[in-house]
């Protein structure tokens, strides 16, 4: 193919460009024409990734990544949390860390569910800042009382163990019992997203949600000595080992890349003080809501 025909195929396949814009004429973001117009500095942030994007696919915009840029939340995000049919898709976390990513070829429901924490407390903080108040029982003498959490103090757990394979959400576990080897991936927004909607049916259908360490192994494990079939996976989870069972969830939990989402609490009440984990009730996400 020649360059002119490379040059033609490129002008066909062009997005269109819109009326009364001259194609010749650099566009001009959003951003510029906001401190343009109003003198508003659209600043954007990076923000680590856990997984250090190490288990992305080649082709991925986030492969072999440290951090992602981020734009600040604005209030069409706040347009994103309010929306009812997010909500009940329970999709609304994916569109809003969609909305604010720079990257827009990134697929948020792909994500490991531990680098979505990450933007989504990072895209908080570009919103309402780090202060995060809430209601928390003190572990000790169960007194309730308001407590200020600060965002940008949590740490980030970095991914330390390598994939299997390169690009891919994919690690080996051996069971100590059985010695079975175990490929098994971390949680992702998908199955996150999937998992609410099987307990929002089952809710509905007036069943109690199954939130058992079968179920949780079931969705994580990929294979079992070579085998990959669902239900004979199933059948082998079932009659797991107590020993082999405990062994794994603790190297998952272990190894889980995220934002250790724990801080130091003292106690107004009885003054002890102890480390607690970080509730993410309404307030996380709207600080006014009452």
């Amino acid at each position: 193919m020649s360059t002119d025909d490379r040059e033609q195929r490129n002008v066909v396949f062009a997005p269109p460009t819109p009326p009364g814009v001259d194609p010749r004429i650099p566009s001009v973001s959003v951003a510029d024409k906001m401190k343009a117009e109003f003198g508003l500095d659209v600043s954007t942030e990076f923000v680590p990734l856990p997984s250090s994007g190490k288990v992305y696919p080649v082709d991925s915009p986030l492969h072999g990544k440290e951090a992602v840029e981020i734009k600040p939340m604005t209030a069409r995000e706040e347009d994103i949390l309010m929306s009812r049919s997010l909500l009940k898709k329970g999709t609304v976390i994916t569109e809003l860390i969609k909305s604010c990513l720079v990257e827009k070829r990134v697929d948020t429901s792909e994500m490991l569910l531990g680098d979505r924490n990450a933007l989504m407390v990072a895209v908080r903080i570009t919103g309402y800042g780090p202060e995060y108040t809430t209601e928390m029982e003190c572990p000790e003498c169960d007194a309730k009382s308001k407590y200020t959490f600060n965002l940008a103090e949590l740490p980030i757990k970095k991914l330390e163990v390598d994939p299997v394979v390169e690009g891919h959400n994919l690690f080996e576990f051996l069971l100590p019992q059985t010695k079975k080897r175990v490929l098994f991936k971390f949680t992702t927004g998908r199955d996150e997203e999937e998992s609410s909607a099987l307990a929002e049916k089952q809710k509905k259908l007036g069943l109690p949600a199954d939130n058992s360490v079968t179920s949780n192994l079931q969705r994580s494990i990929v294979s079992i000595d070579g085998v990959e079939d669902r239900v004979k996976i199933s059948s082998f989870v079932k009659m797991m080992p107590a020993r082999d069972s405990l062994a794994l969830r603790n190297y998952m939990r272990e190894h889980e890349p995220g934002v250790t989402m724990k801080q130091e609490m003292t106690c107004p009440a009885c003054e002890n003080t102890e480390e607690v984990n970080m509730p993410l009730g309404v307030t996380f996400l709207w600080p006014s809501a009452k």
